[in-house]
């Protein structure tokens, strides 16, 4: 065998070889070929191609962590997005109200600030009443006829205690009992010109609302504090399909790790044209927090069935014209956008419905890197 029928043979191999390393090849779903042949850049590295394809080098491939997987059709749950918010809980939550306005002052430890935790009963603060001119002037007038009074009484019994023995004793009694009565009704004036109300903590919690400053007047039924259990949350979602909840099958959390929501009830009233659907929360420790009033996406997945091909949900990116694709591996060195039309089945999988065949190698790991290849 002469060197250039070796050298011939060893580039036959050569290229066996790469064809067993490439990707199937892509195509479309109704089986026609995507990936024509295009003019490679001579550079032999990280390149966008005419046809919008990318050329990734081996090496850079592996610095990138580029994890493909072939596609296969199956089944999954149909799913719906539904917007929703996190609401505190009404048995694991409460508000902290004046019954009458008056002047805030700081509590044993201060005024209590957003996201300390109190005990239920924990005095937060106290409110200085304050009555209207005309009724405090109509108050101090009637404590100084009280008073009055009462040093008349108490004069009056010192006499009949004196003349004991020649007075019958039920007027000295009598007196007594007058003198006590006076003296009780004159601390209660006192006591109404200088009550305080305390701001007690409805249960045990975290602060999750106050806005309070020592000297601060409020009015009487203001919303001074919220306490809320941060353990014990709800989602409110909607939606304008009044019989979803009976194809309601499971729910979860758009990009929300660790969280299990269970169907508490749908309402039969629409607010603002729409159904609210409650969930309650159940966080698994160290996942990611939620706070009262946040935004969120719900994936509702009903009874339904729907086909496509279940892919991890970080497979999928959006190109320049904000379109949803997959890049599809076509060679040892090339990767193919892809646009398609994905639902959401879950925080970590999504399904793909039209766009995408079966037998394509697609990246399931690392496309957000593909996809800034310019």
């Amino acid at each position: 065998m002469t060197l250039r029928t070796s050298w011939t043979a060893l580039t036959l191999v050569w290229g066996l070889m790469g064809l067993a390393i490439a990707g199937p090849g892509a195509h479309g779903p109704n089986g026609e070929h995507l990936d024509a042949p295009v003019a490679t850049s001579g550079s032999g590295g990280l390149a966008r191609l005419p046809d919008g394809s990318v050329q990734i080098p081996k090496l850079a491939q592996r610095r990138m962590g580029l994890r493909t997987q072939v596609a296969s059709m199956s089944e999954a749950a149909a799913t719906v997005q539904l917007p929703a918010r996190v609401i505190p809980d009404p048995n694991a939550s409460g508000w902290v109200q004046a019954a009458h306005g008056g002047r805030i002052e700081a509590g044993p430890r201060g005024l209590s600030v957003t996201g300390q935790t109190v005990r239920q009963g924990e005095v937060l603060a106290w409110v200085r009443h304050h009555a209207e001119p005309y009724a405090q002037a109509a108050q101090l007038s009637q404590r100084s006829e009280l008073q009055a009074q009462r040093e008349l009484a108490e004069r009056r019994l010192q006499r009949l205690e004196s003349l004991e023995g020649t007075v019958p004793r039920k007027e000295i009694e009598a007196a007594r009992i007058e003198v006590a009565s006076l003296a009780q009704r004159e601390r209660n004036i006192i006591a109404s010109l200088e009550s305080r109300e305390a701001l007690r903590a409805p249960l045990s919690g975290v602060i999750g609302r106050a806005d309070l400053r020592v000297g601060q007047i409020v009015d009487s039924r203001d919303l001074l504090m919220e306490v809320i259990d941060p353990a014990r949350l709800m989602v409110e979602a909607s939606t304008a399909d009044v019989g979803l909840s009976t194809r309601l099958q499971a729910a979860s959390l758009l990009g929300v790790e660790g969280v299990t929501l269970t169907l508490v009830g749908s309402a039969r009233v629409l607010r603002d044209g729409v159904l609210p659907l409650n969930f309650r929360v159940l966080a698994r420790p160290g996942s990611t927090p939620l706070a009262v009033g946040q935004p969120l996406t719900l994936v509702a997945s009903l009874k339904e069935r729907r086909s496509g091909i279940v892919l991890p949900a970080e497979a999928v990116v959006r190109n320049p014209a904000n379109e949803a694709v997959v890049w599809i591996k076509t060679g040892a060195e090339r990767y193919l956008p892809q646009p398609v039309q994905v639902q959401a089945l879950d925080a970590h999988r999504v399904l793909v419905t039209q766009g995408l065949a079966a037998d394509n190698r697609v990246v399931v790991q690392g496309a957000a890197l593909v996809a800034q290849i310019r």
